[in-house]
């Protein structure tokens, strides 16, 4: 048997079955092949183990590193390569933040499963600081504890992962002071809510504690109107009585005091009584279509005589239209109108007219009075508010007249205006909404021209409840020539009268025992068989009183009773029935 070469090529040839020559030959070429195949094999694992972004190594279980790519070189901080090999050791005391104790998971992990896949830790660098890293561990078979591993620096990522951690405690730690905040808001709020609602409540208690003061007052007004006014009646009628008398100088003198300051009560407990009806809105509108001239006539046979009084001359101009209206409030604000030009006139005339305005017509009083300066023109209308009267002694009236026209027109929604010259006169104004058709009344009234005197010897039935009224309205009216018949029923009337019915009826519409005045005089009309003319006199300025007399057709004097307007209504009635 041949010894084996001691040649090594000899014995690579021998053993690769190149022994003779022509082996040689024929399988050379392909083996030189192979081996260049290998070598460039190499090199280009070479080239991406050196020129790689991320970290490679190689290492045993039981060596430590043996090889390291320059990218892993540089994520550690060092130089080269080869300042990156360590030993076990240095591993656990320099390389891996967790020390033997990491390493030794690391190695029982790739021991029981041959790979670590996505294994996060931290790894030290050079300088100390800290990274981390993510690694790819494999653990190569058939060689004993090799192990390759592919590492990925992802420090950036674990601090943008760290930053937003702490954002999100940030934004939660504002979410909580913002919380914190709106809970003390709300509950700032809720205790403020709980302070309104308590002030509101409050509020409430006291506005309705003022509004039954109100409706109280209100009723104590209505209930107390009727005694006040009773006696205040029988005495204007006295007073008014006595004026008309030839008495001595100062007894003339001491009746006309008198007269005045049962007119100033008057006034003012009318004013005060229609003020509270007004404010509580107890007044509610009654609009109906009414000639101009039903407006006017009364009005202007009522203040015929107070401007004669007064040595003024009172004119009116009615043109032939008609208004939509209440024709109670309308008349309240117009007489308030004559009242004050009267009143606030020294000399001259009062004018009351009517002009057209586009589908309004605006009713207007004109005096020569004393006028209003234009800076004091709003101030008219407040209560108890008298321009140019600084003395008691100078005043007329209380104030509230004005005041009450501006709520009455505020109601109805009319505009008031008012134009003056100091020294020259004012013009009171108000507009009023134009009807389209005029009513049909049975009788129209006109202005009444005055022909002589048609009381005297008019035979007159006065029917009141109060002795003491009965005797002063007798007194009057026999002082005026008429002959008085009194009553205080309705049978007491029938009894009056005997079989000769009179020339007219004065009339108390309340009665004693639910009894009304105007039922007495339906009664005489049905026992004449004629329509007598009738008066209704009272003391209940109400809207059910208003309501009740409405449909009568007969006018309505409010107690106390002027002298003045009596005397002109029932001139009027005799006038035309005449």
């Amino acid at each position: 048997m041949p010894r084996p070469s001691d040649d090594p090529r000899q014995a690579l040839t021998d053993l690769l079955g190149l022994g003779s020559h022509s082996v040689r030959k024929s399988h050379y070429p392909e083996l030189i092949s192979r081996l260049e195949e290998l070598e460039a094999e190499r090199n280009r694992y070479k080239w991406l183990f050196e020129h790689a972004v991320h970290g490679i190594f190689q290492a045993s279980l039981q060596e430590g590193v043996r090889a390291a790519n320059p990218a892993l070189a540089r994520m550690l901080g060092y130089a080269s390569p080869e300042d990156a090999l360590w030993s076990l050791t240095d591993l656990a005391a320099h390389l891996f933040v967790g020390g033997e104790a990491e390493l030794q998971l690391i190695r029982q992990a790739l021991q029981a499963h041959r790979a670590l896949l996505g294994y996060e830790t931290r790894l030290r660098r050079r300088d100390g600081r800290e990274i981390h890293v993510m690694m790819n561990l494999l653990l190569k078979p058939d060689e004993d504890g090799l192990v390759e591993g592919f590492v990925a620096d992802i420090t950036e990522r674990k601090q943008a992962q760290l930053r937003l951690v702490q954002l999100n405690e940030q934004l939660e730690h504002r979410v909580a002071e913002r919380t914190h905040e709106l809970r003390t808001m709300n509950r700032h709020l809720s205790e403020e809510i709980d302070v309104r609602m308590r002030a509101e409540r409050a509020l409430r208690e006291a506005r309705d504690a003022a509004q039954a003061a109100n409706l109280s007052k209100d009723k104590y007004l209505a209930a107390a109107s009727h005694d006040l006014l009773q006696p205040l009646n029988a005495a204007r009628l006295l007073i008014s009585t006595l004026r008309e008398r030839h008495l001595p100088a100062a007894e003339q003198t001491l009746v006309e005091r008198a007269h005045q300051a049962l007119e100033g009560a008057e006034d003012l407990l009318t004013d005060l009584l229609d003020i509270s009806k007004l404010d509580q809105s107890a007044i509610k509108p009654d609009i109906d279509v009414y000639r101009l001239d039903e407006l006017f006539a009364p009005l202007v046979s009522e203040f015929q005589t107070v401007a004669e009084a007064a040595g003024l001359t009172l004119r009116a101009r009615i043109p032939a239209v008609a208004v939509s209206t209440d024709f109670r409030l309308l008349t309240r604000i117009l007489r308030n109108f004559l009242s004050n030009a009267c009143r606030y006139t020294d000399r001259g005339a009062v004018l009351l007219a009517a002009r057209r305005r586009g589908d309004q017509l605006r009713l207007e009083v004109w005096d020569t009075g004393r006028g209003i300066p234009t800076d004091q023109i709003g101030a008219i209308f407040l209560e108890f508010n008298q321009l140019g009267r600084q003395r008691a002694e100078e005043r007329k009236g209380v104030g509230l007249g004005l005041a009450i026209v501006d709520r009455i027109a505020s109601m109805l929604g009319y505009r008031v205006q008012v134009r003056s010259r100091v020294g020259r006169g004012s013009v009171f104004s108000i507009d009023v909404p134009l009807a389209v058709e005029a009513p049909v009344r049975a009788a129209a009234r006109s202005v009444p021209t005055r022909i002589g005197d048609p009381l005297p010897g008019r035979r007159l039935l006065v029917i009141d409840n109060e002795r003491r009224i009965l005797d002063s309205m007798a007194a009057l009216l026999e002082q005026w020539g008429c002959e008085v018949l009194l009553a205080t029923d309705q049978a007491g009337a029938m009894q009056a009268v005997g079989d000769l019915p009179p020339d007219l009826v004065l009339a108390d519409y309340h009665l004693d025992e639910g009894a009304t005045g105007w039922d007495a005089a339906l009664a005489l009309r049905a026992r004449f068989g004629a329509s007598l003319p009738v008066v209704m006199i009272t003391a209940d300025r109400s809207d059910q009183c208003r309501q009740a007399l409405q449909g009568a057709g007969v006018p309505v004097l409010n107690k106390p009773v002027k002298a003045g307007k009596l005397r002109s209504v029932l001139s009027h009635l005799l006038a035309e029935r005449a």
